[in-house]
């Protein structure tokens, strides 16, 4: 493997005194690919060498070619020669952790892409930097390939769990509007199922409702105030008018009570039914709830003015507490439970009517919504699943072989272990550190089987280790693959002891 500069730069940092090489590296760095070599000409190294290191080290942490140059006048020390002042340096370089200890200044190459600081001590091994900036820059590839090959996954699964998403909406939203009609459905028939049959235990809830609450309502009416009327001190009689007035107040006060304990209770009634549509129905619900205080108010107050009684007097009476209570005692008298509970009812369902045909105006007209919504989502769902997903997995399967390719080479196919309808299969010897391994070459013919082989290598890649599932090392992209006529891609799998053909057979032929 040949490493070709077409433009390189040789930067020798400036003296202590003018610009540290801390700042000259800082103002290479964003711009070039940078390899740097330490000269050391000492025994060992002083401490602004030291503060230099450190500092380059922790804003920086790139690998360094470390050079023990000889003092002039002095021979040039080989390899064959005494290598006492190695064991000072090399100790300091790893005290300053910019040696790891299993450092070896041989320049073998592993199955790793990091490129480790490197110490020559030897003038004869000097010819090392070209393998050490091979190996820098091979680092700088492979850190790119790993980070776009990260963007790409991210950016697959993205998509992939969006068309989940799209298509779970495309099939659950017409269940939704299904179930919240179904339901709906079901709470208005059991609210008019208790309209229809509650009509005489309204009645006896309505007579029971007046005799609990007969003395309290005298009691009331008896200490009423009147409103813009002006009742004489001395008992004297009012006007006819006055009188048809206070009448009126009397008989609301008892009206307004008595709604309000009969709304109370006609509500209380059908209470249980809530649990069982809070959710689905919840809107639905808080409308009926909403229009309680319009029951209390409207549902028997209009018919009980009309079956009260018109009373007339002779002469204009006192406007007595007597007179009070025996107002509303007729009033009380005059109203007919019967009458009453079959007004509710008849009010309860047509307020219900009222409901439900708003129910299910609201429920077509967001189903029409969601129709047009879920036409667009089928498009765009078509296009991330067709279209969208199956580019991206094939850019990602390409920057993960770049990335493999890097680091471990193009493995060799060995012998056939067989053949399938999608490739053949080889021995490989050992590659990426794996040995033996299983080669699957996979030539794809068209565009549709090579999405399908990225979507599946994706897919591969994102299961969890499993002792029933063969592992997948990783995959290599021969581009002159069958004498160079073909692209194919080079699957690299754990090789197993015997095939699944194999397997199936055995375990068929001893139950």
């Amino acid at each position: 493997m040949c490493c070709c500069f077409q433009e390189v730069d040789i930067v020798i940092a400036p003296c202590w005194g003018f610009q540290s090489a801390e700042v000259t590296l800082g103002e290479y760095m964003n711009h070039v690919l940078p390899v740097i070599t330490f000269a050391i000409s000492e025994a060992e190294l002083s401490a602004p060498d030291m503060r230099e290191l450190q500092e380059i080290k922790e804003k920086f942490s790139p690998p360094v070619f470390f050079i023990k140059v000889p003092v002039l006048g002095t021979e040039l020390i080989t390899s064959q020669d005494t290598e006492n002042e190695k064991s000072l340096l090399y100790q300091q370089l790893l005290d300053l952790d910019n040696l790891s200890t299993n450092h070896c200044s041989c320049g073998a190459s592993s199955f790793d892409a990091k490129a480790e600081s490197m110490l020559v001590e030897q003038s004869d091994k000097i010819r090392l930097l070209s393998t050490f900036a091979r190996k820098v820059l091979q680092k700088h590839l492979v850190d790119a390939a790993t980070i776009l090959n990260i963007v790409h996954c991210r950016c697959l699964d993205i998509f992939i769990n969006q068309a989940f998403d799209m298509q779970r909406d495309l099939q659950i939203t017409p269940k939704r509007l299904d179930y919240t009609r179904k339901k709906e459905n079901e709470l208005y028939e059991s609210l008019m199922n208790i309209a229809n049959r509650k009509q005489e235990e309204m009645k006896d809830m309505i007579i029971e409702t007046l005799n609990n609450m007969k003395e309290e309502l005298l009691e009331d009416a008896a200490n009423m105030e009147f409103k813009d009327i002006i009742i004489p001190e001395n008992g004297e009689p009012i006007s006819s008018r006055d009188i048809k007035c206070c009448i009126r107040q009397i008989q609301e006060l008892i009206i307004s009570r008595l709604n309000q304990a009969v709304a109370n209770k006609l509500i209380s009634s059908v209470d249980y039914l809530r649990e069982s549509f809070v959710g689905t129905l919840e809107r639905c619900l808080k409308s009926l709830e909403k229009s309680q205080q319009d029951v209390s108010v409207h549902i028997t107050s209009n018919y009980l003015k009309q079956i009260i009684q018109r009373i007339t007097w002779v002469s204009p009476p006192s406007i007595t507490t007597e007179w009070k209570r025996k107002v509303a005692q007729d009033a009380i008298e005059s109203l007919s439970a019967s009458k009453l509970a079959k007004s509710i009812c008849s009010q309860f369902r047509t307020r219900l009517n009222s409901s439900h045909e708003a129910f299910a105006a609201s429920l077509r007209q967001l189903e029409a919504g969601h129709s047009g919504r879920l036409e667009k989502t089928e498009d765009l769902w078509l296009k991330v699943r067709k279209d969208h997903a199956p580019r991206l997995a094939r850019l990602s399967l390409e920057s993960r072989s770049l990335q493999d390719v890097l680091l471990y080479g193009k493995p060799k196919l060995g012998r056939e272990l067989g053949r399938g309808q999608y490739g053949v299969v080889y021995l490989c010897n050992a590659w990426g550190g794996h040995f033996p391994c299983a080669l699957k070459s996979v030539v794809p013919p068209d565009e549709k089987h090579w999405n399908d082989l990225a979507l599946e290598f994706h897919y591969m890649r994102s299961l969890p280790k499993h002792e029933r599932l063969v592992d997948l090392h990783g995959s290599v992209i021969d581009y002159g693959y069958g004498a160079g006529s073909n692209i194919a891609v080079l699957l690299i799998m754990e090789q197993l002891h015997r095939d699944l053909y194999t397997g199936l057979k055995a375990r068929n032929s001893n139950p």
